[in-house]
């Protein structure tokens, strides 16, 4: 296996009860540069914790005494900058479901891929990064003027954006889509003859639309099947957390297209809240962009349309799942400048 490399890296906790689990996973990581620790129960992993910083820690949910299901929330609450990663051998849905809520970030099943598993702790450490990266933006605004405030944001959004194409490059069924929106929405917007000083905000949203997922299992984002009812509700989470991710710092705007961009025009979603011309247009053009970039790009449970095809379904869907005023302006687009935006990665 190729060695990525010998710079220590973010230390890991393993936490299960038997030894010759651990004892594989950990070799391989520290091949990999990570710094390991070892827990062979809940007790041990806590003192683990107090003991040293951890960056992630991967929790077997079926454990003896406390199980990693229990162990999670009170990890969770003690060391909120910890990223955890469930290990079970048996993967029930509703389980899964759980243990995201309560704040784990993925989860990696045994017998252990020993080829994968590394880049799916790579892909959560990424995750944490952001967080992390959010969190001290937050922190360093406190008490800034508003000139090195802006120029703060400018920096950060940039950050953000660099980490984002990061997260979707590992992942071969969103790698570029939120630049690809980013682009689809500005086309759309120039055609609007939105002032030149809204799109800067416009284009930003766009490319933060979907940082929500952060907190989103890619297993079941990614599922090849049909998604249950629970599954569907959980994936949807990420507008609510993506716009409180970035109400703190970023405009109204920003915060209107992460929050409303699955939102339909026709209202007909379960629990929303606007609809028509109450949803705010720039949310309205993302929610067109990021359908037609989905449509147009290889899924899990599916193969890309071709562009005739997506265009005709845009145009299906002109009065119910988009405003129709924007599906008018979309197919303005000359199909060589879509096709153009369809090859970014």
């Amino acid at each position: 296996m190729t060695i990525i490399t010998t710079i220590q890296k973010e230390t890991i906790l393993i936490v299960d009860d038997e030894e010759p689990v651990r004892r594989p996973l950990r070799k391989l990581l520290a091949k990999n540069g990570y710094s390991c620790l070892e827990a062979d129960s809940a007790s041990a992993a806590l003192q683990r914790l107090s003991d040293t910083p951890i960056d992630l820690t991967i929790l077997d949910i079926m454990m003896p005494q406390k199980s990693g299901i229990e162990l999670l929330p009170e990890i969770k609450e003690q060391y909120p900058d910890t990223a955890i990663v469930m290990a079970t051998a048996v993967v029930e849905p509703d389980i899964i479901i759980e243990c995201m809520k309560n704040g784990a970030m993925d989860y990696i099943r045994k017998p252990f891929k020993l080829d994968t598993v590394v880049g799916n702790l790579e892909t959560v450490l990424r995750k944490r990064q952001l967080s992390q990266t959010l969190k001290i933006f937050q922190e360093s605004l406190k008490g800034k003027v508003a000139e090195q405030a802006a120029e703060m944001r400018q920096l950060f959004f940039g950050a953000i954006e660099s980490l984002i194409c990061a997260l979707e490059a590992k992942d071969k069924y969103t790698a570029g889509h939120s630049r690809r929106v980013g682009d689809f929405t500005i086309a759309i917007a120039r055609l609007m003859d939105i002032p030149v000083v809204e799109l800067e905000d416009i284009r930003c949203g766009a490319l933060l639309h979907d940082v929500g997922k952060i907190a989103i299992n890619p297993d079941i984002q990614n599922k090849p099947g049909k998604l249950t009812e629970e599954e569907y509700k959980y994936i949807m989470t990420h507008v609510q957390i993506g716009a409180n991710i970035v109400k703190s710092i970023a405009n109204e705007k920003i915060v209107d297209i992460i929050r409303y961009h699955h939102t339909r025009f026709d209202g007909a979603c379960k629990d929303q809240t606007l609809c028509g011309t109450h949803i705010p247009l720039c949310a309205r053009i993302v929610t067109l962009a990021d359908a037609f970039d989905a449509m147009t790009s290889e899924r899990s449970y599916r193969k890309s349309l071709a562009l005739e095809e997506a265009i005709s379904e845009v145009k299906r869907c002109a009065g119910t799942q988009f405003d129709p005023a924007i599906v008018e302006v979309f197919l303005k687009i000359p199909s060589n400048d879509i096709l153009t935006i369809m090859k970014t990665s």
